[in-house]
């Protein structure tokens, strides 16, 4: 069985070398006719890369000894080089370090036996998805390539205190560690890894992705999709799985994240970096599905990640989009230990109210329909923990997820060179089906097929009927590809919790390279609009009765202690006031 997938298998054929289906093709026959077979596929390799880049004190009493060099945790605001508006030590001191809480990074395998991961490994986490047993140890080699997961895995839940290394951001939270990366990477490698133990396992942190070379447009498979899909609908007992992911380090080569079909999904949780000077970082990959941000790396004279590294060492390299990841999975635990009912997409909301800013430096910051200030660079800004467990503990789940699917536009229409192509769709939000009625919106989805001489001469801009411009896609100079997009769908979150129904309009333009023959055209050959929302402002009903009774529907006796204790909790106790100076709802 492919992971948690149902009346999905894998079968394996010894006589199929790398590359080549000439040996395979008489059993794929005979499987394909077989009548209780409805879907075959052969796998083919995938390549997946890693998303790395190739010291004032606090007072609380670490003994850890590279804690005096996790400048992004600690730095003083009075510092001309760091400022610390993650808040993490402000939520620590909440009493939040992770407990009950388990994240799993998917990557290349972790160091279990470290002395700074030993105290909090989990083996219920962990799988070997390469080699096909439970010990995700990473393969070692005279190059130290596979010390990925583990530096990932340091900065999420290193333990604290133990004299060891660093601290990590859930230091008292459960970590395991899924070995997909160190083999072939096909689509049943990547839906077995996204679906292990989706009822134990809170969330999943992934640092990788197709190439991030300015020319690659590719994402998961059908298999990976239905995993996704699988772990938001049935993961954490129907609360939704939470997938973090990189959003790409393709900076340096124009790419455009927007061409990376994981942080591009409605489904995962895609995190940008800034430098410790809030710039942007070289490395660094732009694109309108972009939720939130926190620090990295940045130019050689910035400082870096300090982390776990392989042979039970300490690093301070650590690099890239990489780091980020890992970070927001670690403040998303300490979020759910504040609430452990939070569901995948209250997650999501969590980061767009309480990400900010600050001194995060880009030019297009705007401010959108409802409100809040999004940016292609770091989406809504930089992560504050102390703001997230705060909001999390008052929190109620938003109403259910509406889903409105637009019409099909499919009359074709020529691109011409140096010119911009305007076509507009006028749409009600699917108000006449009360269960697919969008009000207010969440994400939004781009479904369009073009066909193109150089597909890197388009840019692509998706207007709201707010004024609210997302750009999908910008040039990519590498990208000399004639295969244009085939049914790709580009999303943004740029559109938040803005009203659907209006005129919404797709803007393309091509600049043709100079090595293109301008009198080519390209042509849009469809595209239609999907929405994401609710029917409900997520907001208003906040400590309704409506909502508190969603919350008893599920028995104590079927959750885990931390999760019914909390629910006791919410119902005999009246939670203190707090003060908290994040973004003002007028609706509320």
């Amino acid at each position: 069985q492919i992971g948690s997938l149902e009346n999905y298998y894998h079968f394996h054929h010894s006589k199929t070398f790398k590359r080549s289906t000439l040996s395979s093709r008489g059993p794929h026959n005979f499987l394909r006719m077989d009548p209780k077979v409805d879907w075959l596929q052969q796998q083919e390799v995938k390549r997946r890369v890693k998303r790395q880049v190739r010291g004032e004190l606090h007072t609380l009493p670490f003994n850890d000894p590279v804690w005096p060099n996790m400048w992004y945790l600690h730095c003083s605001d009075k510092s001309s080089r760091c400022r610390s508006e993650m808040n993490i030590l402000a939520a620590w001191q909440r009493g939040y370090t992770g407990k009950n809480v388990v994240i799993t990074i998917l990557d290349d395998g972790i160091e279990r036996n470290h002395p700074d991961l030993l105290q909090n490994y989990d083996p219920l986490a962990s799988y070997d998805v390469n080699g096909n047993d439970h010990d995700p140890t990473p393969r070692y080699d005279a190059s130290n390539e596979n010390k990925h997961g583990t530096r990932c895995a340091g900065e999420v839940a290193a333990a604290a205190n133990n004299s060891y290394c660093i601290v990590g951001i859930a230091y008292n939270a459960r970590i395991g560690g899924i070995r997909m990366l160190d083999g072939d990477v096909t689509d049943v490698v990547e839906a077995k890894s996204l679906g292990i133990r989706p009822d134990y396992i809170d969330i999943y942190s992934a640092s990788w992705g197709p190439d991030d070379d300015g020319k690659t447009v590719d994402g998961p498979g059908l298999l990976a999709k239905q995993a996704f899909e699988h772990g938001i609908k049935k993961g954490r007992r129907g609360l939704g799985s939470i997938f973090v992911w990189a959003s790409g380090n393709g900076g340096r080569e124009g790419d455009y994240c927007s061409c990376d079909g994981y942080t591009n999904s409605i489904y995962t949780i895609s995190i940008s970096s800034t430098t410790e000077n809030g710039y942007k970082p070289w490395y660094l990959e732009e694109c309108a599905s972009t939720l939130a941000t926190t620090y990295s790396s940045g130019a050689f004279y910035e400082r870096k990640i300090v982390t776990t590294d392989l042979r039970h060492r300490c690093t301070d390299g650590h690099t890239g989009t990489s780091v980020s990841a890992p970070m927001v999975a670690g403040i998303i635990a300490l979020a759910l230990e504040a609430n452990p009912l939070l569901t995948w997409r209250d997650v999501q909301h969590l980061l767009v109210k309480t990400s900010r800013p600050v001194h995060l430096r880009a030019d297009d910051w705007k401010t959108n329909g409802a409100g809040f200030k999004v940016s292609h660079l770091y989406g809504f800004g930089l992560v504050d923990a102390d703001a997230i467990v705060v909001e999390a503990r008052k929190w109620k789940s938003v109403p259910p997820q509406h889903v409105c699917v637009g019409s099909l536009d499919r009359v074709p229409k020529y691109i011409r060179a140096d010119h911009v192509l305007r076509t507009s769709t006028l749409s009600n939000a699917c108000a006449e089906h009360r269960d697919q009625h969008v009000l207010y919106l969440e994400h939004v989805v781009v479904r369009l097929s073009i066909s193109h001489p150089r597909r890197g001469d388009l840019q692509i801009s998706l207007i709201s009927p707010a004024g609210t411009r997302s750009q999908l896609l910008a040039r990519r100079v590498f990208d000399h590809s004639n295969e244009g997009f085939k049914g790709w769908e580009f999303m943004t979150v740029h559109c938040w919790g803005e009203r659907a129904a209006g005129e919404w309009t797709l803007e393309i333009h091509d600049t043709p390279s100079k090595v293109r023959n301008p009198t080519v055209q390209g042509k849009l050959r469809e595209w239609s609009l999907l929405f994401y929302g609710t029917a409900e402002h997520p907001y208003s009903a906040l400590g309704s009765p409506q909502s508190r009774g969603r919350m008893l529907e599920v028995s104590a006796s079927e959750m885990e202690p931390s999760r019914a204790a909390f629910l006791q909790s919410q119902v005999e106790v009246v939670e203190e006031e707090e003060e908290y100076t994040g973004k003002c709802w007028l609706s509320c």
